[in-house]
């Protein structure tokens, strides 16, 4: 029955998680399940989520592993189909490797210290898995949206609308490809080998799963060792030899409660008196290797931040609004692309080396698509992990992420001799304004401190004389009623 229950919630839960990435209608905006993520959480530091995390974990033990986290209950679709093709598939006890659980949490730690934000966001689990839902799901379901649309049309129905198939990123497609291969070929052959080798939220939420109150217990006087259980233990914690369960790999999946003919296994609270395998006695060795870790952590140099953090572009790409800084978002950010599949403009992308080595695939604004809508604030709504903060349409308005620059040399005003005006037009807080110049014609000029770095302008001049230059930390744009009035007179250019 527990088994059952687990796996109907799980089923709800990567189904809402999947479907707030693949969403191209806007039906669900700001989905709850994507806040109670532990890697956001730990990054935002939203102390009620980590709590409630941490407490759940120490009453139940890891089951945020397989009801909660999109990526283990994605594993546990590849072990699912394992067993259908293989029906003589078993598993085996295998000691815990510590020095590699811990080993790579204590490389994503110095990593985070040093600006590599980009090492985490890719094994962060929740993050993992969006990259994989917005790059790899997300157009296999236009794809079918696009079908249904044409069929529909044929009949009259006009209910569906076709949608526009675009790769975002070469190297965010690449990452989700590489990720779906890795994951898959691991959780179909060895199980949750990656949640309790690699996955640096299963090594902490392991640690604090040892002292639950909620465990899976043998009755020794009732086990045969049979090595069913253990024969059905895809996290390779139980010994059915020595009637012992590792329970910091323990993923609380209920497998081997169905598994014992025997009435053995059972779930519930621990026994006063009783230990568990893994607390009987003290690894040094494991305690040695965080305090060097933390040592190590604390030292590590300025340089090498600064060679990773390091923007060689001459321009300064833009962050998105309510994210304050480039800073910050390396800070937080797990590059889950919830506010890239979010966005209705189609104007974040994942980044390349806008940011340097450290930020790739983190959030970016570009404007070869589309344009920020002036009222829009979903990316900062839906944003899981503090990087963007969440800002009403208000605040928006006075953010400037950017501000406009303006080359009069390559204008078609100035080059063609011909009228434009497309970019004052489309300036919704007249940071560009059209002002005389010869023959008759108007040019742009532009006054920056308006400016919020909408894109809308760069968007629509035909040969890019107006662009959006990302500001490094983002400032106050001026009202346009507090501006003084723009005074119309003859500016001589030199020609």
């Amino acid at each position: 029955m527990l088994r059952r229950i687990r796996t109907a919630v799980a089923i709800a839960v990567i189904a809402i998680l999947t479907y707030g990435f693949i969403d191209f209608a806007g039906v669900i905006d700001n989905p709850l399940l994507q806040k109670i993520q532990f890697g956001p959480a730990l990054l935002s530091l939203s102390i009620v989520t980590l709590v409630c995390l941490i407490a759940a974990t120490l009453l139940l033990g890891r089951l945020y592993c397989s009801v909660i986290c999109p990526l283990g209950i994605f594993q546990d679709l590849f072990n699912w189909l394992s067993k259908k093709f293989d029906k003589k598939k078993k598993y085996e006890f295998r000691p815990e490797r510590p020095w590699l659980r811990w080993g790579v949490l204590a490389v994503l730690v110095i990593a985070w210290l040093c600006g590599f934000t980009f090492l985490v966001g890719l094994l962060e689990p929740y993050s993992a898995y969006g990259r994989m839902a917005d790059e790899l799901f997300r157009p296999v379901y236009i794809f079918g949206n696009n079908i249904l649309a044409a069929i529909c049309e044929k009949f009259g129905n006009y209910s569906f609308f076709k949608v526009v198939i675009s790769l975002k990123s070469v190297t965010a497609f690449v990452v989700a490809i590489l990720t779906l291969l890795v994951i898959g070929h691991i959780s179909y052959h060895h199980g949750r080998t990656w949640c309790n080798t690699i996955c640096p939220v299963g090594t902490l939420l392991g640690f604090f799963s040892r002292f639950s109150l909620l465990r899976i217990r043998i009755d020794k006087d009732k086990c045969n060792h049979c090595l069913a259980c253990q024969r059905k233990c895809k996290a390779y914690c139980i010994d059915s030899k020595n009637q012992t369960i590792d329970y910091s790999r323990c993923v609380d999946c209920f497998d081997c409660i169905e598994s014992c003919k025997q009435k053995a296994i059972s779930f519930g609270p621990v026994k006063c008196g009783s230990k568990s395998a893994d607390t009987d006695t003290v690894d040094e060795s494991k305690r040695q290797f965080l305090k060097s870790s933390l040592v190590i952590a604390a030292l590590a140099p300025a340089a090498l931040q600064s060679k990773v953090t390091g923007v060689k572009d001459t321009r300064v790409p833009m962050s998105p609004p309510g994210s304050i800084s480039h800073k910050n978002l390396l800070n937080h950010c797990t590059s889950c692309h919830l506010c890239v599949s979010k966005c209705p403009s189609h104007v974040l992308k994942p980044a390349g080396m806008e940011y340097g080595l450290g930020g790739i695939m983190q959030p970016v604004m570009k404007f070869d698509e589309g344009y920020c809508n002036y009222d829009c604030n979903l990316c900062s709504q839906v944003c899981p992990a503090g990087a963007i903060k969440p800002l009403t349409v208000e605040e928006k308005h006075k953010t400037q992420p950017g501000r406009v620059v303006f080359d009069i040399n390559i204008c078609v005003v100035n080059v063609n001799r011909t009228s434009c005006g497309a970019c004052a037009e489309h300036c919704p807080v007249q940071a560009i304004h059209m002002v005389p110049f010869q023959g008759g014609l108007t040019i742009p000029e532009t006054t920056p401190e308006l400016c919020v770095g909408c894109g809308g302008c760069e968007f629509i001049c035909p040969v890019k004389a107006v662009h959006i230059e990302g500001n490094p930390v983002h400032l106050e744009a001026k009202a346009p009623e507090q501006d003084e009035a723009i005074q119309t007179q003859d500016f001589d250019f030199g020609f």
